[in-house]
């Protein structure tokens, strides 16, 4: 393409939208289920396919689905992990040699997860309040090991580890049993029968892995202790609420990707709205113009955000986190009904915005199936539609009509190029 000046594209990603069918819905996945007009007036105008985001046999996390949905492969090579991303994301001080990881606070009951989310209801105050105390009260053995722990939103939080004279590796397996890894990309698993808190190991029995699967071991063992008898966590007992007794750490990374500019990559401008540490991390790391959101589930909010902004770009990426909540609950008519939300308050607020609409791009990062309350890596529906592109007489943004739509099944690091390449030919 030699003149993408009056290229506009909105690029959405429904966080987990595709499914299996449900029994709760007489066979039907939630996107079957739903009522979509709006998203259902641009199937009929446009193509459909599927995508594989990051491979087959592969139940990725947003992180790396994200990265091949925007283009970028990891095949092969070594893949930072999620947690030096959503370090980026936050905006915490990091150097070579730190150890970063995701956390997702849990609720432990004796020695057993009964939850991995502690409810999903921890308000900001609760997640600032136990984060600091562990960070002014938790000792190691070792005075010249450090560690940070930033909440971020919900359940979810960031733990940096520093050493003062030390390097540590990010070889080291995950304490949380519900992911594992693969070449530093997470990998969820979708087999897990009982939940136990893991005890970390050194992947290569380097030193410096051994020390770091040290490290984390001390740090989820001492925390546990400390925040058994916490005044939030006392409180929420007392509320009926379940305590975030333990954090469940995974995705080690220990230095900073370098990677091509999104931009330079694909010869357009770029930008997105997204809202979560995650995204945000890796907008940042592709060097995206950067929006962020009012409101995470005002799809309103978003509709008039991205109706401006994609005046101003080539391309807006826009994540939209709802339906993989649901999904992890097993919810599927909440999901049903989120996406209804989504193709009413988002689609056609967007429409109804913009004077001349843009060539829409739907699809997902993975599935998150109600059936199996975990991401798996089963097909995520995938649509083009806009001015100039012929319809292939799919009808509806469902997992049926993209299994039979004309574009085939692509891997998640293919679509944008494809697109691009679809919009020159016009």
């Amino acid at each position: 393409m030699t003149d993408n000046k009056d290229l506009r594209l909105l690029y959405v990603l429904l966080d987990g939208i595709g499914d299996l069918p449900n029994p709760a819905m007489n066979g039907q996945t939630p996107l079957e289920a739903a009522k979509t007009p709006n998203i259902d007036s641009l199937a009929r105008k446009g193509k459909m396919g599927q995508v594989i985001s990051v491979g087959r046999g592969i139940s990725p996390q947003s992180d790396i689905a994200v990265f091949n949905m925007l283009g970028y492969d990891f095949q092969g090579k070594k893949y930072a992990g999620r947690g030096i991303v959503e370090i980026i994301g936050c905006g915490v001080d990091f150097r070579e040699g730190d150890l970063a990881l995701r956390g997702n606070f849990a609720t432990l009951d004796s020695n057993r997860i009964i939850d991995r989310r502690a409810g999903r209801d921890i308000v900001k105050e609760e997640a600032e309040s136990v984060c600091k105390f562990l960070v002014d009260h938790l000792r190691f053995d070792d005075p010249d090991v450090s560690v940070e722990v930033t909440p971020t939103i919900s359940h979810r939080v960031i733990i940096k580890f520093r050493h003062k004279s030390r390097y540590l590796s990010d070889k080291i397996t995950n304490t949380d049993p519900a992911y594992g890894k693969l070449n530093g990309i997470g990998i969820a698993k979708t087999d897990v029968e009982s939940m136990f808190v893991q005890e970390s190991q050194s992947e290569d029995n380097s030193e410096s892995s051994m020390l770091s699967a040290k490290i984390v071991n001390e740090f989820t063992r001492k925390s546990i202790t400390l925040l058994r008898e916490h005044p939030v966590n006392l409180g929420r007992i007392s509320n009926n609420k379940k305590p975030m007794n333990v954090i469940l750490l995974r995705d080690a990374g220990n230095s900073v990707p370098s990677l091509q500019p999104i931009n330079e990559k694909f010869g357009i401008t770029t930008s997105c709205l997204v809202d979560m540490p995650v995204e945000i991390g890796i907008a940042k790391i592709l060097g995206m113009e950067l929006f962020s959101s009012q409101k995470i589930d005002d799809y309103k909010q978003k509709a008039k955000e991205v109706a401006e902004i994609i005046k101003s770009y080539n391309l807006v990426y826009v994540h939209i986190k709802g339906p993989d909540e649901y999904g992890h609950d097993g919810d599927a008519l909440g999901k049903k009904s989120n996406i209804e939300l989504i193709d009413k308050d988002f689609f056609g607020m967007f429409f109804k915005l913009v004077t001349k609409q843009p060539i829409v791009v739907i699809s997902g990062d993975h599935s998150t199936p109600c059936i199996r309350k975990s991401h798996t890596d089963d097909p995520i529906p995938l649509l083009v539609s806009g001015n100039g592109i012929t319809s292939d007489g799919s009808r509806r943004f469902t997992e049926s009509w993209a299994s039979k739509g004309s574009i085939g099944t692509l891997k998640g690091s293919q679509v944008i190029s494809l697109i691009l390449n679809m919009i020159s030919k016009q």
